[in-house]
């Protein structure tokens, strides 16, 4: 069996086929031993009817597609590996010449994953736009400190205030009627949070420790009860304690309770200066995705259609699975929304262009570098792994597959090249405007 690849374009290329008659005959008698056994034949039982008397019966080329069908696959991916072709999608197949005594010959053309045509990618020029950290920034991290060790304290000798936690119990009514989920006993409500009808918890300031009131509020015009929707309701409310936290001082025994540091100033100092390492490094892989984006934008690329639908399946199972995990649907989500899959997946499909652009570029990167897998860099990456899974290395690589553990070493692969790609890079700092700057321009 002969094969030739003709290039139609960057993406796409037609396979032409040439088979010998007697391989083709081949083809068509087990199709025929395959078949024969449904063919109605009158004056044979099933499956006995000779074949040409079949062909007479019913047309000469009644076994020819699935002599085809038989030939084609083994054909097809043997020319995709002599030619080191990598299809997407199906091939579309035309038959030139299918007579029974005569060679076969047909074609087709199937779309493979583009070339990729690069631009400028070493020296490419980047701005890092580096932000200081400001002392607001970093009291509004102590304070959050400060409030995750703030203990609660009863109240028992004043009334309610905006911020206290209130334990209460409340019965509510519309008309007079109770309603579904108007009533409650033993409930905890911090004053000011906003959880509860617009109005109801500014008219419990000043409560005090057993005191009951008829607080009159209205329910929103969009309230998810239609039919409270608007409605004016009367709760009569109990309060049966209150709480409120106690913020600690922010002074050495603080700093030592929250850190491994003696005095306040050394906390101070230290969590001013991770902050900003973070800060930095955010500064940083804005860069190189700003960097990225460039590289990918100069770049030449067709992408068939077939390799953008694919990446959408695989974006919208990644996403059921994640709406899964959190016991949802996607089906659900599309009843909420109102969309439809294929809304869905043209609202995406530009990300996933995208994606599939950054993918090629970087791989053809790897190719033209002749980037190799880092090892030492696949062992450590192991070793996060399986860190974070309780397991040992050992342990991790014994159930992984082959598949698998090629995951590991194309990883290393594509760090390299990130890392190739910055360290080439001429990157120029400028420093954030500050918000006060930002205002008055």
């Amino acid at each position: 069996m002969q094969h030739s690849v003709e290039k139609l374009s960057g993406n796409k290329v037609k396979i032409s086929f040439n088979v010998p008659a007697s391989s083709f005959e081949e083809a068509i008698e087990k199709a025929y031993l395959k078949n024969r056994s449904r063919i109605n034949v009158p004056g044979f039982r099933k499956g006995k009817a000779p074949r040409k008397l079949i062909q007479r019966m019913y047309g000469e080329t009644i076994f020819y597609d699935d002599a085809l069908d038989a030939i084609f696959p083994e054909a097809f991916l043997t020319a995709v590996k002599d030619n080191d072709l990598h299809p997407v999608g199906r091939p579309d197949v035309n038959v030139e010449n299918m007579e029974e005594g005569k060679e076969l010959a047909f074609s087709c053309e199937v779309f493979v994953v583009p070339e990729v045509k690069l631009g400028d990618y070493k020296g490419v020029s980047v701005t890092r736009v580096v932000r200081q950290v400001t002392d607001e920034e970093v009291d509004a991290r102590i304070a959050q400190e400060q409030k995750r060790v703030a203990r609660s304290v009863e109240i028992t000798d004043r009334a309610v205030q905006n911020g206290d936690q209130v334990n209460l119990d409340y019965s509510g009514t519309v008309d007079g009627v109770k309603f579904n989920g108007g009533t409650a006993q033993g409930q905890s409500l911090v004053i000011g949070s906003g959880n509860f009808i617009p109005g109801f918890e500014e008219q419990m300031v000043g409560m005090a420790i057993g005191e009951e009131r008829d607080l009159t509020v209205r329910f929103p015009e969009k309230y998810h009860s239609e039919e409270l929707q608007g409605k004016e309701a009367v709760f009569h409310v109990k309060v049966n304690s209150i709480t409120c936290e106690e913020l600690p001082t922010l002074d050495d025994e603080f700093a030592s309770e929250v850190s491994d540091f003696d005095t306040f100033a050394e906390y101070r100092d230290d969590l001013r200066k991770r902050m900003q390492e973070a800060a930095d490094e955010q500064s940083t892989q804005a860069a190189k995705e700003s960097m990225l984006e460039g590289i990918v934008k100069e770049a030449e690329i067709d992408i068939p259609d077939p390799m953008i639908e694919d990446k959408l399946d695989e974006m919208m199972d990644q996403m059921s699975w994640r709406m899964q995990q959190q016991g949802f649907t996607l089906k659900k989500y599309q009843e909420l929304t109102g969309q439809t899959e294929q809304q869905m997946r043209e609202m995406y499909r530009e990300e996933a262009t995208n994606a599939l652009k950054t993918e090629l570029v970087v791989e053809e990167i790897i190719k033209v570098e002749g980037i190799q897998t880092d090892e030492a860099q696949v062992e450590k990456m192991l070793e996060e792994y399986a860190s974070a899974s309780g397991q040992s290395v050992e342990q991790l690589k014994s159930s992984l597959r082959e598949g698998q553990m090629e995951y590991f070493s194309h990883r290393s692969r594509i760090n390299k090249a990130y890392d190739l790609l910055w360290e080439n890079a001429q990157v120029k700092d400028e420093m954030a405007k500050a918000v006060n700057e930002d205002e008055q321009a």
